[in-house]
């Protein structure tokens, strides 16, 4: 069966590039007109902004609520409110304290309470906490649980909730140990098994992680997982890894099915609450089953299931299974994207999802039992919706020029309307610049996705330089939204045309498209990256003598194979690389092991991409930047760089954050790192036009 999702491409980019070309030629027109205080789209601009979390809506449809965080850089940290937004954009109001950490914001049933997670007063660790909706009051602690709460979800008469323990410990004796381990002078850790870390953190290897409920009205904490002896998935755990049906009797959950903790099998595991026994019900499938998540009336449990093992970027597909009559159907397998993001409508027939479809991330309206699927919104960026009982559908929404805002989507057109009115003031005399999306021709003639950002008074008639950005993933994509980290809105601001192209291997553009590089993540990739930059120099506005390139974590690694390439850039910046595919054996995730065989088995794939066996042409001055507490890409990927560069005589900086992981996260490391990277930049490609 033809695969439609394409066709949408097709529509939409001719419309981008010609909005982007008429706003070009607007900008230009009213330069001059500009008022003298505008100002460009700075990385001290990026940390004064208030940062927008996904919204939920109580399911009467009559509150909204988002999680907003504020950054205090002096301070070097944050805080997180939860506002109140009236639906008509009419009002919006903090209803928690200034200057606490909060997260996790759910309705009850009735939509009369709101819990979420924070910590206060005394708390040793994040603990969930009620607030009333529909009278005054302040918000009061309803769980004291040793090591902390996570994944909050509020069903029937309860509040459910992730913990991680110390199997066979009650509470009590599990503070004590808590406290025990916070005093002990040794710093040994110890494991013998895998995973034994995961991004930034170690893992606990005498630690589970449970799912436990406790009544909402308060009473003891009862054990869900722990009497079937099934705990969650042990790197990482969320509310998207459990649901609860609605009459309180069953439980899904994703644990691993099978004793191999190296490559888990994630599956999807059903019991009835309070019953220690417990059913795989996606034993058959060795790629993951995951986001389990039961409809409002309780008769099918929704999942989606991938196919391949070892790739995580695989097709996911959404799958329905009938709890009484435990038969299944996948409902989207004639469709190439992945279901992600979604959530049930309140009548269980069928589902809004945020998908992302060829670089920008769209709502749908799904199904369920006729399996049509229907775009409802087209440009910029959806976060996950949330849907309340009478249709009204809420969902963050941002682009490359604005961040994320709080709005109400029409579910018949896909028109919005912003609820919120958060950076408006520190917006207001800001030139983004403006953006487009190009079609080209990259690997094998086949057609290439590229987002080009334009910098503030770009002016056709002069030349500038170009900052090629290669994403990372590698299979993923730059899609129409908002980026903290890695801005192109920033980095053009300083005067550089600046490029991301979602080279073959990116997602969002249909399963061979995504699946295309593998094992080779080498050469179709980079010669997408080549034939981009060949099309910027055909452009008489590029200045080919003032060309850059960089890019993170598989960005990093592609950056580092152009570093031994014949390449036409100046300087290049490499941050989070993997450099060594055979030490990459180190980190949380080994690259190709799991389905394509360990070095050990398959040498000759490692060596024909590992970037380190290009050392001998290196030449090119670079930029290194990698952090200590990267689990994800272990340092010594980015020590081991550098020393190459510095052995080959070749100009070279090291910059090290020892309390950064594979992001660099705190305000003032960040704006150092946009400081730093504007800095070699500036040395090697002169910015503006000239």
């Amino acid at each position: 069966m033809k695969r439609v999702g394409i066709l949408l491409l097709c529509i939409l980019l001719p419309v981008a590039s010609a909005f982007a070309e008429q706003a070009k030629s607007e900008q230009a027109k009213s330069e001059q007109a500009k008022p003298e205080q505008a100002t460009t789209l700075s990385v001290d601009l990026l940390w004064q902004l208030k940062r927008i979390g996904s919204p939920i809506v109580s399911s009467s449809g009559e509150y909204i609520i988002a999680p907003v965080t504020q950054y205090d850089v002096p301070e070097d940290k944050g805080a997180t409110q939860l506002w109140l937004f009236a639906k008509d954009g009419s009002n919006q109001r903090p209803i928690t304290a200034e200057g606490l950490l909060v997260s996790e914001p759910v309705f009850s049933p009735d939509s009369k309470t709101l819990a979420f997670v924070s910590k206060r007063d005394k708390d040793e660790a994040g603990q969930v906490y009620l607030l009333p909706m529909d009278s005054p009051g302040e918000a009061q602690r309803l769980t004291n649980v040793p090591g902390g709460v996570k994944g909050v979800k509020w069903v029937g008469e309860h509040v459910y909730f992730i913990s991680r323990v110390f199997p066979g410990k009650n509470w009590d004796e599990m503070a004590e140990q808590l406290r025990a381990n916070e005093d002990d002078k040794v710093s040994a850790r110890q494991w013998n098994a895998l995973p034994y870390s995961s991004f930034d953190h170690w893992i606990e290897e005498d630690r589970q992680a449970h799912v436990f409920r406790i009544p909402a009205k308060g009473g003891e904490v009862e054990a869900i997982t722990q009497p079937m002896n099934k705990q969650l998935p042990r790197s990482s755990q969320s509310a998207a890894n459990y649901d609860i049906s609605a009459d309180e009797r069953l439980i899904a959950f994703n644990s691993n099915g099978w004793e191999n903790q190296v490559d888990p099998k994630v599956d999807i595991f059903m019991a009835k609450i309070g019953s220690d026994k417990v059913e795989n019900l996606t034993q058959k499938n060795e790629a993951p089953d995951t986001n389990p998540t039961f409809s409002p009336d309780g008769k099918t449990l929704a999942f989606t299931r991938q196919l391949i093992h070892g790739f995580y970027a695989d097709t996911a597909n959404l799958v329905l299974f009938d709890v009484k009559k435990r038969t299944e159907r996948e409902i989207t397998t004639d469709w190439d994207r992945s279901v992600t993001r979604f959530s049930w409508t309140a009548d269980s027939k069928g589902f809004y999802a945020a998908i992302d479809d060829a670089a920008t991330r769209r709502i749908y309206h799904i199904d369920a039992k006729s399996s049509k699927i229907k775009p409802i919104t087209k440009q910029t960026n959806f976060g996950k919706p949330s849907i309340a009982q009478d249709g009204t559908l809420v969902a963050a929404n941002d682009s490359f020029l604005y961040p994320a805002r709080v709005v109400k989507i029409n579910p018949n057109n896909g028109k919005t309307i912003r609820l919120d009115s958060f950076n408006d003031d520190i917006l207001a005399d800001v030139d983004m610049g403006t953006y487009e999306s190009v079609t080209y021709k990259g690997y094998n003639d086949e057609d290439v996705q590229m987002w080009v950002h334009y910098p503030p008074g770009f002016d056709s008639s002069k030349k500038y330089p170009l900052m090629m950005l290669i994403h990372g993933g590698p299979h993923g994509a730059i899609s129409d939204g908002f980026h903290y980290r890695w801005n192109a809105q920033t980095f053009a601001s300083w005067g550089y045309v600046t490029a991301w192209p979602n080279f073959h291997g990116s997602n969002s553009f249909g399963q061979d498209y995504t699946d295309s590089i593998n094992p080779d993540w080498k050469n179709k990739s980079l010669e997408d990256v080549f034939k981009a930059t060949e099309w910027f120099t055909q452009k008489e506005w590029i200045d080919n003598d003032r060309l850059v390139a960089g890019g993170a974590s598989y960005g990093g690694y592609l950056t580092s194979i152009i570093l031994g390439q014949e390449h036409p850039f100046n300087a290049l910046f490499i941050h989070a690389a993997v450099y060594n595919m055979y030490s990459q054996m180190a980190a949380d995730f080994s690259v190709h092991s799991t389905r394509f065989g360990s070095y050990w088995e398959k040498p000759e794939i490692y060596k024909a991409i590992s970037p380190h066996y290009g050392a001998k042409n290196f030449n090119t001055p670079t930029l290194v930047v990698h952090g200590q507490l990267d689990y994800r890409v272990p340092v010594g990927q980015g020590f081991e760089l550098f020393r190459t560069l510095q052995t080959r005589g070749v100009e070279s900086r090291m910059i090290y954050f020892p309390d950064e992981n594979h992001w660099i996260m705190k305000p003032n490391n960040s704006i150092y790192w946009y400081n730093q990277v504007e800095d070699w930049m500036n040395k090697y490609a002169e910015p503006g036009g000239k």
